[in-house]
């Protein structure tokens, strides 16, 4: 089995090669192995022997630069690190790339752990788990270590969170959690972005243990966890992967596509065999033993082009004069087929910021493989308007409609992410235009119209409550804003907004097709007024209106498909949300009359800055023989 192992990391297809690589104890003793393909000797040193740097010196096993020993009276939790000899320079001590634990920050050693037999109880979830084409995905984004910490200022535990984030998630009502980066990472202030250990659970928050609990509670309570992971790039600390060997290893030895300048990072080498095994590894193992639910790739533009913030002039180029990095291409595509085949219902998501089509197109069609993509350029343009001044927004209209054009040429996750809501960007609440209540009431809005877009849904934390002041890591949320009234209005809309999401199967069923969606009217830009209708596949439907701007809108009217007594249930200008209606709209009864293409109108009062929902609460016969598109609806509403 070793020689398989070794054979198929070398070959770059080794998805497992964490069982092979890195440390593994046995019966009072421990083995190492290390890829280091250009050292000239390799030691191992830690607690074992106090540190001393030559006691135990591996053995290279193969022409391909493996090192092995055993050491005896090893135990767990003892740290270690890797003298590594190059033939030139310093001697380097190096972390272990495969280190499945390790010493908190400030120390950078890594930790001999026992992975250990994990009594999960997830089960059922595992068994019923499905990527969630058809169903609702809304995600509530956490930075652990920012979302509470405790009254000395520290960080809860993995196991801690248990009692704190899931309770809060369920009674926001969001699907799942996505987690920035816990792979391990030495700089609280990089999020986790900047990563030194790809296979290792970050101990700020405990043991790789404690981190499967978390998981295993997460799925009991009916949520999925979602892990950020950064496979484009890695730190330049002395003791990570970093010239690993005293030469380009883990990335690119080309200075032209070697380094990130932007985030002072180097990039993997997608062409080295090994360093592929190591990747495809690195994702594999947080799905095959935390039992993850999807992972969130970052930063994939920069993987894909070598011109990724770098001009033509200093950019390396493919074999046929692009700019496109083949090498990385062709190892998202191979990732996302080995886990769409092997970990079926995992979701693999791109945070993709480029123009470029086929993110989430199968590998066949030429096509990356993705099940969904980060709508960019849906977020720049939504949120641009809406920190507009209202006077000017019927000019700068198309930020809202624009996406109509292209909402299905890939399958689309809507995220407000922290990315959003931090250095200099203000917080979401902070970005809407206006007084304290027009922000609020703007925000409402926003959230209602993301919700009733097509395409899946994530907000980072804090933004569901209005926290007004940007997100700063080093701190907890503005938990007290709560004590706000206007606030506790905010998250308790958010967390009924969540809850209608998932009641209405329109909202989420058809999220890749024209046929989930009906234009109303896009082109009423004087008024800043946008509607449309969601339908799902048995005929249910809802009608979305959103008006933009601060004016009420009385005997307000749209054309309609279906003839019948409609009823509003949503309005984001009701009293409970922080609004000034003390109840929705009457029912109201369509009425006959050519509207543009339709036979039917409904007639009502649109709040200011409000978005506003109805239902069919019982159809009508119309009296007038209807267009085929009308007739199209009733016959989709029965």
């Amino acid at each position: 089995m070793q020689q398989l192992a070794e054979y198929l990391f070398h070959e770059g297809r080794n998805f497992h090669s964490y069982d092979f690589l890195g440390s593994f104890l046995g019966d009072n003793e421990c083995t190492f192995r290390v890829w280091a393909p250009n050292a000239k000797e390799v030691y191992v040193t830690g607690d074992f022997c106090e540190w001393r740097p030559t006691d135990y010196k591996m053995e290279r096993i193969n022409q391909n630069g493996i090192y092995e020993i055993t050491i005896p009276n090893v135990k767990e939790y003892d740290a270690y690190k890797y003298v590594i000899v190059p033939h030139h320079g310093d001697w380097l001590w190096k972390a272990d790339p495969y280190a499945r634990h390790a010493e908190t920050r400030p120390k950078t050693a890594s930790k001999v752990y026992d992975f250990p037999e994990f009594q999960w109880s997830d089960e059922k979830w595992m068994k019923q788990r499905t990527v969630p084409f058809q169903l609702p995905l809304n995600i509530y984004e956490v930075e652990l270590g920012s979302f509470k910490k405790k009254e000395n200022g520290d960080p809860y535990s993995y196991r801690e969170l248990v009692d704190i984030l899931i309770p809060y998630v369920k009674e926001m009502n969001y699907t799942h959690i996505e987690l920035l980066p816990i792979t391990e990472y030495p700089y609280d202030k990089s999020w986790g972005y900047q990563v030194t250990g790809f296979f290792a659970a970050t101990s700020r928050f405990g043991t790789p243990e404690d981190f499967m609990y978390f998981v295993d509670e997460c799925h009991k309570a009916g949520i999925g966890i979602i892990l950020d992971w950064v496979p484009g790039h890695f730190t330049k600390d002395a003791f990570g992967l970093y010239e690993f060997d005293g030469t380009p290893c883990y990335e690119y030895g080309d200075p032209r596509i070697q380094e990130h300048k932007g985030w002072g990072t180097r990039a993997f080498d997608y062409g080295k065999t090994e360093v592929v095994s190591f990747l495809y590894s690195s994702a594999v193992f947080w799905l095959e033993k935390f039992h993850i639910d999807g992972l969130r790739v970052d930063a994939v533009s920069s993987m894909l082009f070598y011109n990724y913030c770098r001009s033509e002039e200093e950019s390396a180029r493919n074999i046929y004069g692009g700019f496109e990095n083949l090498e990385a291409i062709r190892f998202i595509q191979s990732l996302n087929d080995y886990v769409r085949n092997e970990y079926p219902g995992v979701m693999m998501i791109a945070e993709e910021s480029s123009s470029g089509t086929k993110i989430t197109g199968m590998k066949e069609m030429g096509g990356l493989g993705f099940d969904y993509k980060w709508n960019m350029g849906w977020m720049n343009d939504i949120l641009r308007f809406y920190e507009e001044d209202p006077i000017y927004r019927k000019y700068d209209f198309n930020l809202v409609t624009f996406s109509f054009m292209y909402i299905f040429n890939e399958n689309y996750l809507l995220p407000f992410s922290h990315d959003e809501v931090v250095h200099g960007k203000k917080s979401m609440m902070h970005k809407m235009w206006g007084d304290r209540y027009n922000q609020f009431a703007g925000l409402r809005n926003l959230y209602t119209y993301q919700i009733c877009h097509p395409g899946k849904k994530l907000l980072f934390m804090g933004s569901e409550f209005g926290q007004f002041l940007e997100w700063k890591s080093e701190e907890q949320l503005e938990w007290s804003n709560l004590e706000d009234p206007m606030n506790a209005k905010m998250k308790y809309f958010t967390s009924q907004l969540n809850q209608l999401y998932k009641d209405h199967r329109c909202l989420w069923e058809i999220d890749t097709s024209y046929d989930g969606i009906e234009i109303i009217d896009a082109d009423n830009r004087d008024q800043s007024v946008l509607s449309f209708i969601r339908k799902g596949k048995k005929g249910e439907m809802l009608v979305c209106v959103f008006n933009m701007a601060p004016v009420e809108r009385p005997d307000f009217t749209i054309g309609l498909p279906v003839a019948g007594i409609y009823e509003e249930i949503w309005n984001t200008e009701l009293e409970q949300w922080g609004g000034v209606w003390k109840e929705h709209n009457q029912t109201v009864q369509t009425q006959e009359g050519l509207w543009k293409d339709y036979e039917q109108t409904l007639t009502f009062t649109l709040p200011a800055m409000g978005a506003s929902i109805w239902k069919i609460k019982r159809r009508l016969k119309p009296t007038k023989k209807e267009s085929n598109k009308c007739q199209k609806g009733v016959e989709n509403e029965e």
